[in-house]
This record gives structure tokens, C-alpha cells and sequence, in this order.
């Protein structure tokens, strides 16, 4: 896999990011008392957590700045990074007047929501071995609980800072990032009442993928979820010794029900040959639903069995939706197909195409998520498959006033050899992959990528846009009848939620991959863009839109008002 046109980092930049300890300014905002003593999404003006609620809509019901007044917002602060290697990735939370965010080397920093000015910011020493691996320089994102931030750093730790102060109150050696093929943590934890937890990056490794469950007041590990089952049927022979897994993007949690849901990555290696791991490799490609307080698990579903096609279930996000007294968890793989579920016991509710352009399989049963008609690949030949491998990494949106689900998607395939490989040999800054994949567009036609609005439980479209380059940043909604998103070039964009008409746009100077918020500070709504293209999936990106490669690379938070 290539590295992204943001891997360009000056060396004065990134012994920066090597070095520090937490610094703070003069400036002191302190938190108020309730949502010190508790995580609560019901605060309008806040947003509290990666998908803002435990719901995971990325909907706010803040209107001050809606359809008929959009056009008015102009930029009220920047506020740079400091480090742009892989661009910005982050969702960043605000909470009570106060922006936190988590840039490139997991760089914290605590911002006046109003203003942009820095209260403190902490810069963890960071072990040699980020230097070595192939995960390195991604944070998406931060947790909030107890009074304390918590984030996951790339040389394995866990860390909790006073959100008051910075200050470092614990770090805690989670995973052995040198031993276990450079498995490390790139996203946002997810903080669950009584533990934090923490999903490991290692679809492509070869190691054994967890989820973590930490005490947020020490830091020491409770509980770890094995996402390779120990089971010979699952994973033959010495297979699950190598076998990838983990969770790599940000899960959730109900609080009603104490429950953890994550979607797991994908089996190692990719591309089997035939005999490199046996079995249906339970529970890599799936989701599963841990009890938050002991981590075993309630239900899981595995979404592609012996995942041929690195079609990991770790990209879709969890989203919640409600309907006449009936609850379904959401997510979309990267197979193409949206998944519908019971939360509760994990019974499939729907199965729906997302992708226009799908190959690897004829059909996925509804009822069942029998995958039907298919198209095994084979070794010794290049094989085609559509979708590709990339998917959609960012979060969707759902809004409750339209009963609609807002997702990104990319229309495009590619091809891979199947070789063999020795786990144990691969080098930390490789993957075990098992082939070497390359982006195409789809027979006869050019890749593309289109802006959906659907029904989440029936795949129903109420409107689509369709782009020549598809969008990588999350989504969001609001009760003013607006969608926010962002393009590779640099395009901050609204659109009427209900028709899909664009009705703003701004540019920043570089794309986006992270996700846009909305808060109040001072008696106004802002909106909150995180811009700054990279990630090490823009490799496959410009292999089929080429100019992409020469767009500026970047590191800003840029935060617009009403004039």
C-alpha cells in the first residue's frame, strides 16, 4: 500500500512530535460540575463524544444556523496543528466551551471554543518504534469521562489527561506494539461508565487483534475481548497465532443496555491461498456486542466468513435508529452491503446494497446473511473485485427530522494477486497481506463516488449527488435542515438535508478525513471543520484520480459562525 501524499514531514516537525511532555498555558477554563462528574449526550451545545451520542446519528439539534441563513458563515477562528504528516483524521469533541482535539503523533490540545486560543496542550514522547511501523502518525480521535481525555497512542499505550489542565494521569502499556507486528491505536476510544475501551489496529498484522477494557481512573486493563475465536473449527492449525483481527475504528455503547458493540477487522493474511488460515475465522469481518463490564461477548455476527476480499466490518460505524417503538443497529461493511440488526440479541433485521457496483457475491440473503453466488478468488491468476478494499472509512449521519441515513460511497474495484507469506517474517513497516492489491475503475466506466441520502432500515434513496472524486470525511447533521461535509480538495460544503441542494461552501485550503462538528460557545453556534488531507488510504485513491496527489497537504481546525 502506498503512503499518502502527506507522509511529507519536514525533520524539525517531527522531532517535535517525538518529544514534549504536556505544556499549559495561562489561559484556564474549567469544566462545569455535572459534565465533570458524567458523560451526558443531552446537552445540545456540546459534543461529547466521537459520534457526539450514544446513539452515534452525528445529529445536533442545534438551528440557530439553518437552510435559510447558511450562506452567512464566515470563519471565526483557525487554529493549526502543528503537524501534518497523514493530515487530520480527527472528530474532535467540545464540551462546555472547550475543544479537544488530537492531530498527527498524538498531538493534544485543549482550545477556546470561541476563540481558537490554546488552554494547554500535551505532546507524548512517543516510543522509536513509530518510526518503524507501518499504522503510524493516524489519530482520529479522543474520549471524555470523569473529568479526564482519554486516547490511545501508536506505540501501544493508553493515556488519560486532566481535561481541566492536560496534566498526564496515567499511561498504560497496553499492547507490545514492537512484538506484535506494529499493532498500535489510531482511534478514539470509546468511554463506557466503569471501563474505557480501547480497539487495536491488526487486520493486516500478524498478531492476535483485542479489545481492551481499562479502569479510567488507573489505566489497569479489566478485561480483553480475543476477536480470533479459540476455536480449531474457526481457525485451523497454528493459523490464529497470526490470524489479524482487532478493532480499529471507534465503537460504541449503550448505556441502556451496558453494552459495547465494535466491528472487527479483517483476517490475516488478506489474500489466502488456500490453506494459510482454515475455517470461517470467527469473529474477524464481524460485529460483535461485549457486556461492558466483563467483556465477554453477547452476540456476534460475523458479516463475511473467511474474508477473501479484505472486506473488514471495522470501517462501518455503529448507528442506532428508532422506529415505532422498534430499535436496529445499522452498519455498513465494506462488501458493499449495509447490515440491519436487533441490538439486542443480534437477530439480521435487513440486509441492503449500498454499492452499485458489487462482483464478489450475487446476493446476501436478508433474513439469514447467507452469502450467495460466490466468486471465490483463485491463485496463480489476477483477480478482479468490486467494491475495492478501501471502502468508506468515515462516519455517516443520521437525521431524525428526515428518517434519513447520509453515507459517502465509492464506486470503484480492484485487482491482487494471491502470493504466500511467512508471518514471521514479515518487517514491521509491512503488512501481512498475502497479495498486492491495485486500485481500477469499474469495467467499462470510471470510478466515481456519490453523496446518499436512505432509508437506514431499507436502503430506500431519497436523493442522491454524484461527484467524479468521492468524498473521505464524516458526515453531519443538524435540526437547521443542513448536511455537512467536505471534498479532497478542500471544500468545506453544506447541503439542504431534505433535497440534497448545496447551499455553501468554503474552501480551506486542504481536503478532509475527518468529521465536522457543531457546538455553542459564547451564546453562538459554530461549526467546526477539521481539515487536512492524508491517510495512508489516499495510496489507492490516487492510483485512480491521479491529481489528488498534488493537492496540498494540511492541518487546521477551521471554525465558522453566522456574520
Amino acid at each position: 500500500m502506498q503512503r499518502s501524499i502527506a507522509c511529507a514531514l519536514t525533520n524539525r516537525a517531527f522531532a517535535l512530535a517525538m518529544s514534549g511532555s504536556a505544556l499549559f498555558s495561562s489561559l484556564t477554563l474549567a469544566l462545569s460540575p455535572s459534565m465533570a462528574a458524567e458523560l451526558r449526550d443531552d446537552i445540545p451545545g456540546n459534543w461529547p463524544m466521537y459520534n457526539r451520542t450514544y446513539d452515534g446519528t452525528r445529529y445536533s439539534p442545534l438551528k440557530e444556523i439553518a437552510v435559510d441563513n447558511v450562506q452567512n458563515l464566515q470563519v471565526a477562528w483557525i487554529a493549526q496543528v502543528g503537524n501534518i504528516r497523514e493530515g487530520l483524521m480527527e472528530t474532535p469533541l467540545v464540551i462546555d466551551g472547550v475543544v479537544y482535539s488530537i492531530g498527527a503523533m498524538n498531538r493534544v490540545q485543549a482550545l477556546d471554543a470561541a476563540t481558537g486560543k490554546e488552554i494547554w496542550h500535551y505532546y507524548p514522547r512517543l516510543d522509536e518504534v513509530v518510526n518503524e511501523i507501518f499504522l503510524t502518525a493516524i489519530s482520529r480521535g479522543v474520549a471524555f469521562g470523569d473529568g479526564r481525555i482519554y486516547f490511545g497512542t501508536l506505540d501501544g499505550r493508553g493515556i488519560a489527561l486532566d481535561a481541566k489542565t492536560g496534566k498526564e494521569l496515567w499511561s498504560a502499556q497496553i499492547v507490545p506494539t514492537r512484538k506484535c507486528g506494529g499493532c498500535n491505536f489510531t482511534s478514539a476510544p470509546v468511554y463506557a461508565e466503569n471501563v474505557v475501551v480501547f480497539g487495536q489496529t491488526g487486520g493486516d498484522i500478524a498478531q492476535q487483534g483485542k479489545i481492551f477494557g481499562l479502569d479510567p481512573a488507573t489505566g489497569k486493563i479489566v478485561w480483553a475481548f480475543e476477536t480470533l475465536k479459540d476455536d480449531p473449527k474457526s481457525w485451523g492449525g497454528d493459523s490464529r497465532k497470526f490470524g489479524g483481527g482487532g478493532a480499529w475504528q471507534t465503537g460504541a455503547y449503550d448505556p441502556k443496555t451496558k453494552t459495547v458493540f465494535y466491528g472487527t477487522g479483517n483476517p490475516a493474511p488478506d489474500y489466502d491461498p488456500g490453506d494459510a488460515r482454515p475455517g470461517d475465522n470467527k469473529w474477524t469481518s464481524s460485529v460483535v456486542a461485549l457486556d461492558a463490564t466483563t467483556g465477554t461477548l453477547k452476540w456476534g455476527s460475523q458479516e463475511v466468513p473467511h474474508d477473501l476480499w479484505d472486506y473488514d466490518s471495522a470501517t462501518g460505524l455503529i448507528t442506532f435508529v428508532e422506529r415505532n417503538g422498534k430499535r436496529s443497529l445499522v452498519h455498513y461493511n465494506k462488501s458493499g452491503f449495509v447490515y440491519v440488526y436487533d441490538p439486542e440479541s443480534g437477530a439480521l433485521q435487513n440486509v441492503w446494497r449500498m454499492n452499485k457496483i458489487i462482483d464478489w457475491v450475487e446476493s446476501i440473503d436478508r433474513k439469514t446473511g447467507e452469502l450467495k453466488g460466490v466468486k471465490t478468488p483463485k491463485m496463480g491468476v489476477t483477480n478482479h473485485t468490486c467494491p475495492w478494499l478501501v471502502g468508506s472509512w468515515e462516519a455517516p449521519s443520521y437525521s431524525p427530522d428526515t428518517g434519513l441515513l447520509y453515507q459517502n460511497v465509492v464506486e470503484a474495484c480492484n485487482s491482487f494477486d494471491i502470493q504466500r507469506m511467512q508471518p514471521e517474517t514479515v518487517p514491521l513497516a509491512g503488512l501481512y497481506y498475502g497479495g498486492s492489491p491495485e486500485a481500477e475503475h469499474p469495467p467499462g466506466a470510471k470510478a466515481y463516488g456519490h453523496l446518499d441520502a436512505r432509508d437506514p432500515l431499507t436502503g430506500e434513496v431519497k436523493w442522491e449527488l454524484k461527484f467524479d472524486q468521492p468524498m473521505y470525511s464524516s458526515l453531519l447533521t443538524t435540526a437547521g435542515g443542513l448536511l455537512f461535509a467536505g471534498d479532497l480538495k478542500g471544500n468545506a460544503l453544506a447541503y439542504d438535508a431534505a433535497t440534497g441542494k448545496q447551499l455553501w461552501s468554503f474552501y480551506t485550503g486542504s481536503g478532509f478525513r475527518g468529521g465536522p462538528v457543531t457546538y455553542t460557545a459564547a451564546g453562538h453556534q459554530y461549526v467546526l471543520f477539521p481539515s487536512g488531507l492524508g491517510g495512508l488510504g489516499l495510496g489507492f485513491v490516487t492510483q485512480l484520480w491521479p491529481e489528488v496527489a498534488n493537492y496540498p497537504a494540511g492541518g487546521a481546525l477551521v471554525a465558522f459562525r453566522l456574520k
